[in-house]
């Protein structure tokens, strides 16, 4: 099983069973097994291979870009912006994904793109209730933080059967959004149609903790492709795969907290 998050489905360099780019060398004689003894540890930088070290910068960078846009249509409250930005985002992000690209100039417009929507789809949310964002802000990175500690304290293992488990919950709760979509279209249930009142609340939190199993995948993998010796670039889409996560998660959570707080 690989992992559910479109940016590393279906991605032979992400797998368990290594990169194809990689082929196994000829034996080394004696004088270079000692030569290479002696030699001082390469670094990610020289050996040209992506590093853990790489995905945490790339990813910093992506949210360089991401947050000072978020802040400049937050206070414009531009419509047109909000609006562009999540499209330009979503065919961004689709064009990422489906073609694994590691492009970084595209990476980097995906992420000015999504800071466009955050900032406009905060704004909208923090007018209605004040100080959301705050407090969604705060609740991702805990989630993270959890997922994080989670994760590599070794808690909570990345199985063939826990990835089966949040598969099958990311298809149970895509289905949700769309038969939840269909009702808002028709003008039924309010601003967030079925979600609404305790069932909202549950679905809230439910789709909160897939958003944490799914940040528990992307490191998991992210170190299956340090493991698999990528090249450096595939840091790119590491950081993307996260990043996507993130987004969701902090969407998820103002929507949760609109819930709680009610009108």
């Amino acid at each position: 099983m690989e992992s559910r998050n479109p940016v590393f489905n279906n991605s032979k360099a992400f797998s368990r069973q290594g990169y194809a780019g990689f082929t196994e060398a000829p034996p080394a004689s004696p004088q270079e097994l000692q030569d290479m003894y002696n030699a001082p540890s390469a670094t990610g930088l020289q050996t040209g291979r992506m590093t853990i070290d790489d995905v945490v910068v790339k990813t910093g960078l992506m949210f360089a870009v991401l947050l000072p846009l978020a802040v400049v249509n937050y206070f414009l409250q531009s419509p047109l912006l909000t609006f562009g930005g999540v499209i330009v985002g979503l065919v961004l992000g689709l064009v990422v994904s489906f073609k694994q690209s590691t492009n970084a100039g595209l990476i980097l417009a995906y992420a000015a793109a999504e800071g466009l929507f955050l900032g406009g789809i905060s704004r909208a949310f923090e007018n209605r209730w004040g100080g959301i964002v705050a407090q969604a802000v705060l609740g991702t990175l805990a989630v993270f933080g959890v997922a994080l500690f989670l994760y590599r304290s070794g808690r909570v293992r990345v199985t063939p059967k826990f990835q089966r488990t949040v598969l099958i919950a990311m298809g149970g709760y895509l289905i949700f959004c769309l038969v939840n979509f269909v009702v808002m279209l028709t003008g039924h249930g309010g601003d967030f149609g079925l979600r609404q009142g305790p069932f909202g609340f549950l679905i809230g939190l439910f789709a909160v903790g897939l958003a944490a199993a799914m940040l528990i995948l992307d490191f998991d993998f992210a170190e299956q492709g340090v493991r698999n010796g990528l090249p450096e670039r595939y840091s790119w889409l590491a950081a993307f795969g996260l990043v996507v996560t993130l987004v969701w998660l902090y969407i998820e959570l103002l929507r949760l907290i609109a819930i709680l707080r009610g009108d």
